[in-house]
């Protein structure tokens, strides 16, 4: 290796390892970065936990099958980290079940909304039926919404990015629009980034409050179960 000084990095590149501990420092940095700004909602730390390791597999010619083979380890805990949830809900069953009404009018609501509403826009686009059917899941979680694409026939892999973005940008709109509606209610609006943006707008909704989390927490579930039946029947009706 001493022949060679870019013998070390091909190495290295090859270990899992490598690209785990990648993942984990860049986000430690960008976490950091939003709890020194005091958890500006511009400073999500999924957000530029995204933009920097891509721009490092571009910098150094790594493919993503290379970098997910370590990564991977980390994609293993969502599973424990989703059913992590249960533990606040739990702590705050008893605020949990005196709105529990007015929950699942949200979710009925809220499921339609989503769906209708990017089906319509990206109709009025001129964007091909694929890429509408793709878009149509993007308010569930990543790998929930992976599986109702396919079963569409559309693209698995759009739906994944659509997801992402729709959970980084409900992220970062929630908080402000919530102060601007003027809504306090942390139920209301933990709910509400759950149901729109899921496991990402969970996160952010835990940052600002455990009760908001929780709303959070059950609404991204419920809106998966919801979403998954409705799908397919609303791209039915709307794509004729």
């Amino acid at each position: 290796m001493s022949g060679n000084p870019f013998s070390l990095w091909v190495y290295l590149s090859q270990t899992p390892l490598l690209w785990l501990t990648v993942t984990l420092v860049v986000y430690a940095i960008a976490d950091a970065a939003s709890l020194a700004t005091h958890r500006n909602p511009l400073m999500n730390p999924v957000l530029h936990s995204i933009w920097i390791v891509g721009l490092f597999l571009h910098l150094t010619g790594t493919s993503y099958t290379t970098y997910f083979s370590g990564a991977q380890f980390v994609h293993f805990l969502l599973g424990p980290a989703t059913v992590a949830l249960a533990v606040p809900l739990y702590e705050n069953r008893r605020i949990v079940m005196s709105a529990i009404l007015p929950m699942l009018m949200a979710l009925v609501v809220g499921c339609i909304t989503a769906i209708v509403s990017v089906v319509l826009f990206a109709e009025a686009a001129g964007l091909p039926r694929e890429i509408v059917l793709s878009l149509a899941p993007k308010s569930v979680t990543a790998g929930v919404a992976m599986g109702i694409s396919e079963t569409l026939g559309a693209n698995p892999a759009i739906t994944a990015v659509a997801t992402v973005l729709t959970g980084i940008m409900g992220a970062i709109v929630v908080t402000p629009t919530m102060n601007w509606l003027g809504i306090t209610d942390f139920r209301a609006r933990g709910f509400a980034a759950g149901l729109a943006s899921h496991g990402i707008g969970t996160a952010r909704a835990f940052q600002v409050d455990e009760v908001a989390g929780t709303f959070a927490g059950i609404a991204m579930g419920l809106n998966a179960l919801v979403t998954s039946l409705l799908v397919p029947v609303a791209a039915t009706l709307l794509l004729r």
